[in-house]
């Protein structure tokens, strides 16, 4: 395949080593084969004008282009096969003038591009005491996470990352640069945050409202650690749902928990450590000194005031850290260092295949439905063998409540889906080439009694975009991504007018335009 006339940046067309080395995705593991990730040609634009040329190039090949900021999606959906372009903007628009903060009518805005890391994000909004709701991976991109929403540790306090957005920066199928807002664009601008990423234009920049730490003094939160059994899962289980089942449970309160297989680095997550365990468990550290980590349990859980006689539950924080081998204390922390706090500073989980799954449910009888002790027994088939050669990076989080902005900031003029949703349950199942059937079989099980009709999780098959599975062909399953037809119609029809020539259609994981 030729390279584009023109382009100042880097060019790798399929088949040489350069080509093999850029074209890795976190989905390369896993779907490279199935996903068809193999581009024709690979472009690292350098600026706008190269993304504009390679546009223009591939509408008149009557190609496709996919677009990456950090190639994070699960299923590979941010690549594409030959004789497609892959266009990678991880390092397109990183210079001084592609952040700024400035502030407008007493509050606080940044302008960004898609090309930093959330790791990244997050620390230039700490060095300026900023904080926003966002993703806890270091290196997922901001392209991607906020046109997929931004989930995160703040989501029932604050809400998602694209709930903040008030303009996008794009450019649109003919090259053309244009800004979309809410005024400009009503339409475009829904569509984009939350309908069909990648899929409606290429997302440069975007602007967004951020928080002042100094307006939420006396914010805390809590950063502990269990060893992994069973009884501790289900206690700290118990404690989410009654969170989650709770209509009235106050907005301040966020809560996750993580469950990690063995040999995953805990010392990415906490610091500190390595020294601290030499003292309290010498016996995991070999006669090297390297520790090898055991299974563990790893709870986030926050408070932030949102009125001058807000008070935080100490209790509340007690009850969670009652059985924990390590944490620093329910420590009082400015709201933008408890952010950087929250941020797993892995690259990956573990470095092996995968077999994922990302479930929603709406329900508020998770307790009297007997699902803490059910996912503590799935949790525990594929965690407690220690021979079986399969790994788990579990998350699940509580979105719900009344006063959740999660649910609260439906409508808002953005399409993600599922708003009332009140757990976020993740369940990857990382494993060795030869044990991707077992890994199958155990998530084929949690689909069939966790979801559908007599689900002990979720009655209604509820997914995300960022966290796809199953079927590639969205159009086949969109019913599983959007709430309703009418809905999914109106994304098909903003699709057919921003991307008329499919430029935009790569694969078979975007919004089927209208006929």
């Amino acid at each position: 395949m030729a390279t584009i006339a023109g382009v100042e940046g880097n060019q790798f067309v399929k088949g040489t080593l350069a080509w093999e080395n850029e074209k890795y995705q976190y989905a390369s593991s896993s779907h490279e084969v199935d996903h068809n990730m193999n581009p024709g040609l690979i472009v690292q634009a350098k600026d706008k004008n190269d993304i504009a040329l390679t546009l223009q190039y591939a509408k008149a090949q009557k190609i496709a282009v996919a677009i990456r900021t950090g190639g994070h999606q699960y299923s590979g959906a941010s690549s594409t096969s030959s004789p497609n372009i892959q266009l990678d903007l991880q390092k397109t628009f990183r210079g001084p003038d592609d952040r700024a903060v400035f502030q407008k009518d007493g509050k606080s805005f940044v302008r960004t591009s898609v090309s930093w890391s959330l790791g990244e994000f997050n620390a230039y909004l700490g060095a300026h005491k900023l904080f926003v709701p966002h993703g806890q991976c270091t290196n997922v991109h901001l392209g991607g996470h906020v046109q997929t929403g931004g989930y995160g540790q703040l989501g029932r306090s604050f809400g998602l990352l694209g709930d903040h957005v008030i303009s996008l920066e794009i450019i649109d199928h003919e090259g053309k640069f244009k800004e979309v807002t809410k005024i400009t664009d009503s339409d475009l601008f829904w569509a984009l945050l939350g309908g069909s990423p990648g899929n409606l234009g290429v997302l440069t920049h975007f602007t967004i409202e951020v928080y002042r730490d100094s307006d939420y003094q006396g914010s805390r939160g809590l950063k502990a650690l269990f060893w992994y059994n069973t009884k501790t899962l289900k206690s700290l289980l118990d404690i989410l749902v009654e969170m989650s089942d709770n209509e009235e449970f106050p907005r301040n309160y966020d809560y996750c928990v993580s469950v990690l297989s063995s040999t995953f680095h805990l010392p990415s997550l906490f610091p500190d450590l390595d020294n601290r365990m030499k003292e309290s468990h010498p016996e995991i550290f070999g006669k090297d000194g390297i520790p090898f980590w055991p299974r563990t349990i790893i709870v986030y859980a926050q408070w932030v005031p949102f009125h001058k006689n807000d008070v935080p539950d100490q209790a509340w924080f007690d009850r969670i850290s009652k059985n924990a081998i390590f944490h620093e204390g329910v420590k009082e922390k400015p709201m933008s260092e408890l952010t950087a706090q929250w941020i797993f500073r892995n690259v990956r989980e573990f470095d092996h295949p995968y077999v994922k799954r990302t479930y929603l449910t709406d329900s508020r009888t998770l307790a009297k439905d007997g699902w803490p002790s059910w996912v503590t027994k799935r949790i525990d088939a594929i965690v407690e063998p220690e021979d079986n050669r399969c790994w788990l990076s579990a998350q699940l989080q509580c979105f719900g409540g009344k006063y959740s902005r999660f649910t609260a900031n439906a409508d808002n003029g953005t399409s993600y889906s599922w708003r009332d949703s009140t757990v976020c349950c993740t369940l990857d199942c990382f494993h060795k080439d030869s044990e991707k059937t077992r890994a199958e079989d155990w998530e084929k099980v949690n689909d069939e009694e966790g979801m559908g009709p007599n689900g002990i999780f979720g009655k209604q098959d509820r997914r995300v975009l960022w966290g796809s599975y199953g079927s590639f062909d969205l159009d086949a399953s969109w019913n599983q991504y959007y709430e309703d037809r009418q809905k999914y119609q109106k994304l098909q029809k903003i699709r057919k007018s921003a991307d008329p020539d499919g430029i935009f259609t790569p694969n078979a994981f975007c919004v089927k335009r209208s006929d």
